[in-house]
């Protein structure tokens, strides 16, 4: 595209703020429409297909533009737009009239619900984030050990800070890149929200987790999702903008996407968690960045130039609303959050009698 029509695409306007959110708004959805049509295809084979294609991957790529894009822009910022567990991934809302502080606490019981999570355990957290659930549980269950990996050291520097201020002594910190990581001794949970779609080879990845997951123990997945097709976040074009700025490397699984590994694990349960959730969760987002905007310029600004500082600020409201639109997208049933617990396969290979998947719907 040349310079002079770039200098006018929507996204350049939206951008640089010439467009108003309800306008750049129908953009994105227009967009998912987009994205919906070049959906072709049975689900089941082309996530068959998803699923082979995926296991000529390595573990993960482009792990460094996530550190960049996510994991080590300055914690103030997520301190400023987050809630205050920073969970930055999908929160819960009980009831229409609740905050983001509740709906943190809401997934996050929820979370230790289904993974089963009782005080004693050793517990392995891949892709700890900020630390909202690895903190949590270290408050709750004081008697489990926690270790929380993550590849990014700011991210680690953080979450120990955060242990010392509330006395947190059972919480160990990893900082490693997935493609390498070795498990540091057997746990009783792995636990993983939101990192799956940052990861390639499941295969290889489940079997690096069962390798560390005694007998008995259970593992629990937390991953966004579409409700039929697998894709890539791949930039193939000017619209490409959240694989270009934010999901680079990236995957949208579908839902039965991990039904096709099971070499290693037994699926037992599955829940859909409604993507307007998720939606809401975004919009508070947003509402609290808009509410911080001087100090978030302020902090952005030890960094960037006033153009860039305008330019980064932007990219993440439209971010936000990006991604609340896509997850509202048809009443949260098009893309929405998917919750898995698995078992890891008997020793002798085979599943017992209880090795057809529950389903389940949650609002």
């Amino acid at each position: 595209m040349s310079d002079t029509r770039l200098q006018f695409h929507p996204i350049t306007l939206a951008e640089r703020r010439l467009l108003p959110d309800w306008l750049i708004r129908i953009g994105i959805r227009r967009l998912l429409t987009k994205r919906l049509r070049k959906l072709d295809g049975d689900g089941q084979e082309v996530a068959r297909k998803f699923a082979e294609f995926l296991r000529q991957q390595p573990i993960a790529v482009h792990t460094s533009a996530a550190n960049s894009q996510h994991y080590e822009v300055p914690p103030a910022f997520f301190e400023q737009s987050l809630g205050p567990r920073l969970k930055y991934s999908c929160c819960h809302f009980d009831a229409p009239n609740d905050a983001l502080p509740a709906a943190e606490e809401s997934m996050l019981r929820l979370t230790c619900e289904r993974a089963a999570i009782a005080d004693g355990q050793r517990i392995l957290d891949l892709g700890c984030g900020w630390g909202s659930f690895s903190l949590y549980v270290a408050e709750h269950f004081p008697q489990a050990k926690v270790v929380g990996v993550s590849n990014s050291k700011p991210q680690r520097e953080f979450i120990l800070q955060q242990a010392r201020v509330r006395q947190l002594e059972n919480l160990e910190i990893i900082t490693a890149d997935m493609r390498e990581f070795e498990p540091p001794g057997s746990f009783d949970r792995v636990v993983s929200i939101e990192m799956f779609e940052h990861m390639r080879n499941y295969e290889q990845l489940l079997r690096t987790i069962a390798g560390c997951l005694r007998q008995t123990g259970k593992l629990f997945v937390h991953i966004f999702c579409h409700q039929t097709h697998p894709y890539e976040f791949a930039v193939d074009g000017d619209n490409d903008w959240m694989a270009r700025h934010f999901f680079t490397g990236g995957i949208m699984p579908s839902y039965d996407l991990f039904a096709e590994f099971q070499e290693d694990f037994v699926l037992r349960e599955q829940w859909k968690v409604n993507g307007r959730h998720y939606a809401r969760t975004c919009e508070a987002w947003l509402s609290r960045l808009d509410a911080q905007l001087s100090s978030i310029r302020s902090l952005f600004a030890k960094e960037l130039d006033a153009t860039r500082v305008e330019l980064q600020i932007q990219r993440w409201r439209i971010f936000y609303m990006a991604c609340a639109e896509l997850f509202a997208y048809n009443r949260g049933e098009e893309w929405f959050v998917g919750h898995y617990l698995w078992e890891k396969m008997p020793a002798n290979g085979n599943a017992d009698s209880e090795d057809e998947t529950k389903k389940l719907n949650t609002n």
